[in-house]
This record gives C-alpha cells, structure tokens and sequence, in this order.
C-alpha cells in the first residue's frame, strides 16, 4: 500500500508539473512578481540589497508554491477530473500529496534559481546546509497552505482571491521588507502567528551565520505547521468528496 501510494504521488506530481507549473504564467508569477516587488521597494528607499535577500528567497517561495494551486486543485475540481481519480484504487491522502508535491517542487526549483543567482551576484556566503533545509521545508508548508484554502472553494477566482489575502498580509508583517521589530507590539504578535515570518528569520540568521539555536527553533515552528495544515487540508479533501 505504501509503495502504491508513492507511485501515485510521484505520478500525480509529475503530470501537474507537465501540465500547470511548467509553464510561463506560473514561471513569471513565482519568479518575476516577487522581484519587481522588492525591487519596488528598493528603489524607493535604495540600500544595501543584500539585506532584501533573504525577503527576496521567502517570497519566492511563497509565490511560486502556491502560483498553480488554485488551477492544479480548483479547476481539476470543476471538470471533474479529481473525482474520475478518485475512482481509481488511490487514496484521497494520496492525491492530495502528489498536489502538494508537485507545488513544492516547482517551489523548489524557482527558489534555487532565485538563490543561486542572488548568491553569484551579490558574492554571498551563506550557511549553505541551514538554508537549504528552510528552503525545502518552507517549500512544502506553503504548498500545503495553498492546497488548504484552495479545497474550500471550488471556484478558480474564488481559491485566488483567498490566496491572495493571507500572502499579502504576510509580505507586509512578517518581515520581508519591514523589520518586525520596528512594528508596534500588537503587529508583532500578529506575525508571530504566521509562518512566513520563521522562513524570513531562519533565512537571514543562515545567511548572517547567526544562532543555531533560532535557526532550529524555526524549522520546529516551521514543521508544525506544515503538520497542522496537512492534517486540516486532508480532512478537509475527504470531506469534500464524502
């Protein structure tokens, strides 16, 4: 059963990456968007840009994870196609993983493009180990959270504008462009409910070679979301099918 439910997962992840993720929408969107919005506010209050980085990587995985969500879930939920699968001998749990695989996957890959280039560029030397396990593990938490709220609605536009609200939140309090320690007080308790603002953290204390200990305390934090949001998003894809 195990190994059935992998190949499942490593098929369905497969045919969306094929279909929905490589192409140039969900390219330009997980890659050109965050760019042009740091750059954005680069220019504005022009600095040292090595200091958007580590900002720069997290909404790169942000938006890239969650770039086709609303197409591979959403409008497979209208044609039909993810009750024919479900037909099929495969478990719900498993359909819904190989979707959130395959967006943490692209993920990954336009994350990498994005880091590598900024480390060339830029002559960074981050801790390369600590950066690539917040990379990987924020990936798969933002696929899940798109997977999430997108199996609450059916609708394409209804799942895109529901993304749309906690990613722009999330920009704007979890310090990707902003120090959280320079909000009031009431604003940093808000951030320190949501996870982007433990992928910026972990990433500037790997670039800055900072506490282990913090960068630890953020893949904890990290996990346990992911863990919440997969066991919310799967009950909530049985359900819908029920």
């Amino acid at each position: 059963m195990l190994r059935d439910n992998l190949r499942v997962i490593y098929y369905i992840a497969l045919k969306d990456m094929r279909t929905y993720y490589l192409k140039p929408p969900a390219i330009s969107w997980g890659i050109v968007f965050p760019i042009t919005w740091i750059l954005a506010f680069y220019l504005r209050a022009p600095g040292d840009f090595r200091e958007l980085v580590p900002g720069l990587i997290a909404m790169t995985i942000l938006f890239s994870t969650t770039a086709a969500e609303a197409v591979v879930i959403n409008f497979e939920l209208r044609l039909g196609s993810l009750e024919r699968l479900l037909l099929a001998p495969v478990t719900s749990s498993a359909v819904l993983m190989g979707k959130i695989s395959g967006g943490a996957i692209f993920g990954v890959m336009m994350t990498a493009i994005v880091t590598v280039g900024s480390i060339l560029v830029l002559g960074l030397q981050p801790h390369i180990g600590y950066m690539i396990i917040i990379i990987i593990v924020s990936c798969f938490l933002f696929s899940t959270l798109g997977a999430l709220l997108c199996v609450m609605v059916k609708e394409v536009f209804e799942a895109q504008t529901l993304l749309n609200l906690p990613r722009f939140i999330m920009i704007f309090l979890c310090g990707v462009v902003y120090p959280i320690y320079k909000m009031p007080a009431w604003l940093q308790y808000i951030a320190s409910v949501m996870p982007l603002t433990y992928t910026v953290e972990g990433l500037r204390e790997s670039f800055s070679f900072g506490s282990t200990h913090i960068i630890f305390r953020d893949l904890f934090v990290l996990l346990g979301f992911s863990l919440l949001f997969v066991f919310a998003a799967n009950n909530r894809f049985k359900r819908k099918f029920e």
